[in-house]
């Protein structure tokens, strides 16, 4: 692979990482707009399918799904969107903080550590391990750092490591998937099938207090459809594209960058405001995530 292939890899994955930073901040608003997530996630993911599908039509991608693929891409959609959507976005609202919640997301590599040890019987070194430990110390720093935080907090942060088990899965499904299909394709039957799961979900609770003033406005219709159209079908479908070419390890390290680029889309948009302590803390434990994948060995061109 040339280095123009590598920088076009490696900029769609810090674009996909930029968004999903941006998009606690979004489903943060529509949290306390007091939105019912079963509302707005089915219509995010509704949304995402349908803006691939015209996408992948215009493009000519074939959108046949094989009869041997149809459990794997069950399986991708039951991952994530529906158990990591729930889980990421119920634990924003119990933490009571995006940037808590996007670093708790973040310790997926530390996960996928463990995975490839126990499954797939992967070399961890005393690196990793230290990284691992490294990691949990700067979590711990940013959270008894926060003078605040919602009144379920430590079952938000239960709720969201849920949420990280689930994207591993996630990630496994995609890096099977993107050999025979277009990572776009991909993602549309993704975001499709886990919209057919929320239906209950929406039809129930989604609607229990619907208010079409409140639900039709544009102050909620406008980070729905931020979330559909970038956080959702673009940056999901470049994260595709990485996991294709860099593989789920070395993809998975990006996802450390996470609460980096929730802090700081925080603080650009005065949404929340980090004490030195916590930003030490988020430092800690993205060095800790990075030295979970190191390898000590620099990778074959």
């Amino acid at each position: 692979m040339g280095k123009t292939g590598k920088l076009l890899i490696y900029t769609c994955t810090l674009v996909a990482v930029s968004l999903w930073g941006l998009s606690y901040i979004w489903c943060d608003r529509l949290i306390e707009l007091e939105i019912p997530v079963e509302f707005f996630l089915p219509a995010r993911i509704l949304m995402a399918g349908l803006i691939l599908l015209a996408v992948n039509l215009v493009c000519g991608f074939s959108i046949r799904i094989r009869k041997e693929d149809l459990t794997t891409f069950l399986l991708l959609a039951l991952c994530e969107p529906f158990i990591y959507f729930f889980c990421e976005t119920y634990g924003i609202k119990l933490t009571g903080s995006p940037t808590i919640s996007a670093l708790v997301i973040a310790t997926t590599p530390v996960v996928a550590v463990f995975a490839g040890l126990l499954f797939f019987k992967e070399k961890v070194t005393w690196l990793n391990i230290l990284g691992i430990l490294v990691c949990l110390g700067g979590l711990l720093l940013v959270s008894h750092a926060r003078s605040t935080t919602g009144r379920f907090f430590v079952l938000g942060i239960l709720v969201l490591l849920i949420a990280v088990f689930a994207e591993v899965g996630h990630a496994s499904c995609t890096k099977s998937l993107t050999s025979g299909y277009a990572p776009s394709v991909v993602v549309m039957y993704q975001f499709l099938i886990g919209a057919v799961y929320f239906i209950p979900f929406f039809l129930t609770r989604g609607l229990e207090t619907y208010d079409p003033e409140l639900y039709l406005s544009w102050p909620v219709w406008r980070p729905i459809l931020a979330l559909s159209i970038l956080c959702s079908s673009l940056a999901f479908s470049l994260m595709a594209f990485s996991i294709k070419h860099l593989g789920v390890a070395k993809s998975s390290i990006f996802l450390a960058m996470i609460p980096v680029a929730t802090a700081l889309w925080g603080f650009l948009l005065g949404d929340e405001i980090l004490c030195r302590a916590q930003w030490i803390g988020l430092a800690i434990a993205c060095a800790g995530l990075i030295l979970t994948q190191w390898n000590g060995k620099k990778d074959a061109a």
